[in-house]
């Protein structure tokens, strides 16, 4: 008999001992899920951005873990992704992280094959027997390459077999992070990270008394959910401000008014509270936002908020320049709604920004929608001021009746003369009173006016005009404006 001896040389046992301590030092993968969950907190800000905090029970190994957490957001911003231990502060280090979001599909199984070797299963189309061959994928860009044989075939010819999953697909968004413990066992740890695809906004809606004097204002922030994951049971808070955000676009969620008048929202309580240089609102109770959904939070109730509506027609700087003759027959005005937000007017909070849609109830005594404007955020104290629409029944006829370039003295001024008429219609059966300004260019006098006018800015005089009953009146002027 013979006996073979195998003799290793000192540096080929030190590359082997190497080789097969790090393969034993690689930790099994180990997933976490939803059912690890123990809370979840999200802020959302105004900016298509939220900070998502993700509490789960994981057990852990001493030494080295490799975790995927599963269930995170698909649009995660993954360099903001932080894993901590809240049961035992410092008990870990993290060592790696990896986030998977090339989710596992047809497409993408098959762009991961090229180059590889797959199965085409085909079934007769009489008998039903199936046959099978080996086929390299060549390209699965804009459909797909295969080499079965000696030929090269396009399509789909039937059904691909492939011998497993690559590692990098995943059947949803994945954060896989490599850690080192210092203890085994369970432990409570909280994943942090911004995210987009969470955004909100406010939204109002105001019912107009019967004589315009009052409105009763419901608000709720609508939140919408696209970010590839739900959050159960959420502490929801909402900041609003502009925060800034570095190459970041915000999220524009405005929609059409669908005619319809929502009911009040629920009653949450919704607590707010200064935070920095924005304003923080805390929902009262956990809520749940589903991936692909939208859904509402209420706001505020105020019933018997004091409004003035006014009627305006906004005149141009360019008429002022030149020779027009006639500027415009049959001009519409505009309809304002205006509110104080205070506490005597039944407010007196911080409004976020959102629109506002105002309904009115006709003789029947159904709520018709009559018009809707966005607001900007809305400090306490402040004015919100809407435009709603443009009057059916209140018109105008403008028109220049002089213009003429006077000699200036210094060569580098122009010296311009001119005059208009404004005749204001109103077909409703009660008498209305017309705002009209007028933005006039340059340094300016008034040289002549049907009645008196006030200067509310420097480039803006105003007119109050009252208009009769089914009747009209003309308002007339003459401007000097030098340049």
């Amino acid at each position: 008999m013979t006996t073979t001896t195998t003799t290793r040389t000192p540096l080929a046992a030190a590359a082997l001992a190497m080789l097969l301590g790090t393969a034993h030092a690689q930790p099994v993968e180990r997933r976490s899920t939803l059912d690890d969950q123990q809370s979840v907190a999200v802020t959302i800000y105004n900016a298509d951005l939220a900070l998502v905090k993700d509490t789960r029970r994981l057990t852990l190994e001493r030494g080295a873990n490799r975790i995927a957490l599963r269930d995170v957001s698909a649009t995660m911003r993954p360099e903001t992704a932080q894993l901590r231990s809240v049961s035992n502060p410092g008990s870990f280090s993290l060592l790696e992280q990896n986030f998977d979001f090339d989710l596992l599909t047809p497409a993408a199984l098959l762009e991961k094959s090229v180059g590889k070797t797959v199965r085409i299963v085909k079934t007769h189309p009489t008998s039903g027997a199936e046959t099978t061959e080996s086929a390299q994928v060549l390209s699965a860009h804009d459909g797909v390459v295969l080499k079965i044989g000696d030929r090269i075939e396009t399509g789909l010819p039937g059904r691909i077999v492939f011998d497993g999953v690559p590692a990098n697909l995943r059947d949803r968004p994945t954060l896989v992070t490599e850690l080192d413990s210092q203890r085994a066992g369970p432990q409570e740890v909280e994943l942090s990270y911004l995210t987009k695809g969470l955004a909100w906004r406010a939204d109002y809606v105001a019912e107009l008394s019967a004589d315009d004097r009052v409105i009763d204002l419901n608000g709720w922030f609508t939140l919408t959910n696209q970010s590839g994951t739900s959050y159960s049971n959420a502490k929801l808070q909402l900041v609003a401000g502009d925060v800034n955000l570095v190459q970041e676009e915000p999220m524009e969620a405005d929609e059409a008014a669908d005619g319809r008048v929502y009911a009040p929202p629920p009653e949450v309580t919704v607590s707010q509270e200064a935070l920095f240089e924005y304003h923080l609102y805390t929902v009262g109770r956990p809520t749940t936002l589903a991936d692909q959904q939208t859904k509402q939070v209420a706001l505020l109730n105020a019933s018997g908020v004091p409004v003035t509506k006014e009627l305006v027609l906004q005149g141009q700087e360019g008429y002022y320049t030149d020779s027009v003759g006639e500027i415009g027959k049959t001009l519409k005005t505009a309809v304002y709604i205006e509110f104080a937000n205070r506490e005597d007017t039944h407010l007196g909070e911080p409004l976020p920004k959102g629109v506002v849609r105002l309904y009115k109830r006709d003789s029947a005594g159904n709520a018709q929608f009559v018009g809707e404007d966005s607001i900007d955020h809305t400090p306490k104290n402040e004015t919100v001021r809407l435009h709603v629409g443009d009057a059916f029944d209140v018109t105008a006829d403008k028109k220049q009746t002089d213009w003429r370039q006077r000699d200036s003295k210094k060569r580098s001024r122009e010296i311009h003369e001119s005059a208009y008429e404004i005749v204001l219609h109103n077909a409703k059966p009660e008498a209305v009173t017309v705002a009209v300004r007028e933005p006039v260019p340059g340094d300016w006098t008034m040289l002549q006016e049907s009645q008196p006018h006030r200067k509310v800015a420097a480039g803006t005089a105003e007119w109050r005009v009252k208009v009769p009953a089914e009747g009209s009146a003309t308002l007339k002027y003459r401007v000097l404006t030098r340049f």
